[in-house]
Parts: C-alpha cells; sequence; structure tokens
C-alpha cells in the first residue's frame, strides 16, 4: 500500500503545483491583455461591454500616442536615466563586493551586514531626508537627483547578489594570476569580472526594469514636465485623460513594452544569476 501511495502523492503534488502556477499567471496575465486589447478599443466599447474583443479595431490611440512629442521625451529620459543608474551600479559595487569576497579585514562583515540591511530599508522612508539633501545639493529638477539615490538604493541588493560570485571562484586562480604578474586590479577586470557575467547580467536587468518602473523618486526630485519619465507621464495622462480609458491603456501599454522585451531578452541571465549566488554563497 505504501509503495501505491507515493504516485499518488506525487501526482497530487504536482497538481497543486501545477494548479498554483496557472493561477499565478492567470493574476499576471489577465490585467496585461486585458490593457492591451483595451488599447485597441473605444471608452464606449469598453463601457458597453468590459470583457470581450475590439469590434470594430481602433488603432488611433496606440497611434496618437507613438506620435506624440511627449511621449518620445519621456522615453528618452526613462531610458537616459535607467542607463544612467546601470553604469554607475555595476562598477561600485562589484568593486565593493570584490574586496568584501577575496581580502580579509577588520570589520569586512560588519561593512557587509550594513549593506545587507539597506535592503531592508525603503525609498518610502527616507523621503523627506532625502528631499532636503537633494536641495541642499540643487539637485531637484535634475535627472541626477535620480540617479544618485537609485544608485545608493541599488548597491545593496547588487553586492549580495555578486559577493556569492566572487567568493566561489577558487583561490589557486587568483594564485596562479599573481604568478603570471596579474595584480588585483588586473585580476578584478580580467577574470572575475569576465567570470561574473550571469550575475552582472541579473543586476543590469533588475536595476534598468526598477528604474524604468519607478515612480516616487521621479515624482519627487523632476520638477518640470520636460523632465518626466513614462511612470510620471501615464499618471499625467491618467489624470488629464481620466475619462479616456482606452487612450490611458494605451499609453500605459507602450510605457512597459520595453521593460517586458528586456525582461523576456534576459529571462535566463536573471534566474541563473540569481539562483547560481543563492547556490555557491
Amino acid at each position: 500500500m505504501a509503495v501505491a501511495t507515493i504516485p499518488v502523492r506525487r501526482v497530487l503534488s504536482r497538481t497543486v503545483l501545477y494548479v498554483v502556477a496557472l493561477a499565478v499567471l492567470a493574476l499576471i496575465l489577465v490585467p496585461l491583455v486585458y490593457a492591451v486589447l483595451g488599447g485597441f478599443r473605444t471608452t464606449g466599447q469598453i463601457a458597453e461591454r468590459p470583457v470581450g474583443l475590439p469590434d470594430p479595431w481602433i488603432f488611433t490611440n496606440y497611434l496618437g500616442t507613438l506620435r506624440s512629442p511627449a511621449f518620445w521625451r519621456q522615453v528618452w529620459n526613462s531610458t537616459f536615466i535607467a542607463l544612467a543608474t546601470t553604469l554607475l551600479i555595476l562598477p561600485l559595487s562589484s568593486l565593493a563586493a570584490f574586496a568584501l569576497a577575496r581580502y580579509r579585514f577588520r570589520g569586512r562583515e560588519a561593512i557587509y551586514t550594513f549593506f545587507t540591511i539597506g535592503l531592508l530599508y525603503p525609498v518610502v522612508a527616507a523621503t523627506l531626508p532625502l528631499w532636503l539633501t537633494l536641495r541642499d545639493l540643487d539637485l531637484l529638477g535634475n535627472p541626477w537627483g535620480v540617479i544618485l539615490p537609485q544608485v545608493a538604493f541599488g548597491l545593496p541588493l547588487s553586492i549580495v547578489i555578486l559577493r556569492p560570485f566572487f567568493r566561489n571562484i577558487p583561490d589557486d586562480l587568483e594564485d596562479a594570476a599573481i604568478i603570471d604578474g596579474c595584480g588585483p586590479l588586473r585580476f578584478y577586470w580580467h577574470v572575475m569580472l569576465p567570470l561574473s557575467r550571469p550575475a552582472l547580467s541579473t543586476i543590469s536587468v533588475l536595476t534598468i526594469v526598477g528604474s524604468w518602473n519607478a515612480f516616487l523618486l521621479p515624482l519627487l526630485v523632476l520638477t518640470r514636465q520636460d523632465q518626466w519619465t513614462l511612470p510620471l507621464g501615464v499618471n499625467n495622462i491618467s489624470t488629464q485623460y481620466g475619462t479616456d480609458t482606452a487612450l490611458v491603456l494605451a499609453y500605459t501599454v507602450l510605457s512597459i513594452v520595453p521593460a517586458l522585451i528586456l525582461y523576456a531578452i534576459a529571462e535566463r541571465h536573471i534566474v541563473s544569476g540569481v539562483t547560481s549566488g543563492a547556490v555557491k554563497g
């Protein structure tokens, strides 16, 4: 009897797993599909039939958004801030993780613990002191007022991901590099970074997407409309054209398309980078 119950338990556990996975998938896909299809409808069609296919298909919402100079200016602003944040986080976090992983010194674990505590400190909790600091530094109304805090808040997670990778690289490899005349910085540049590409790719994607979707910090810092990022643009459209539901849906869908494409391309790197770092650490 015990032998016969084992396959049944496996089937039940897999069934529950698949059901939960399908439920989560539905929670993600249903709103996305509704928004995409809603952009091809009119607000009247949505009010008359909230659930249904476009009949007829309306393209003016998407075409009007794509022809809007304000939309492309927001795309550029979001792209600049996301890329600048990523290009700063990668060298800073990798250098810090390299020192914390490969060198023994007094206070090393305390410093690492300090970075990990940063994971528990959200931007919302720092709103007032951050605004006052940026005001004193004359960074309000400046994209760098968004970039620099994003770098600061992104460093803890990046270091937590990178340090296990660097610690897992064999000491024999470093010894061989030293014998060949390779100093610490050359070893970091020519050996550590190439071997850590999965983790670096993970950090890049998470940073870009996190910056792309950021709302509170740009709202706090960017005071002029020509500096707005896409989340601020979506918020403005939903406020200005709140009664035109179809246009708001089309604008929202187009604003998240780049992030979805990036996730789809780099999904394998994200999974391998996070899981490998967790296992090898």
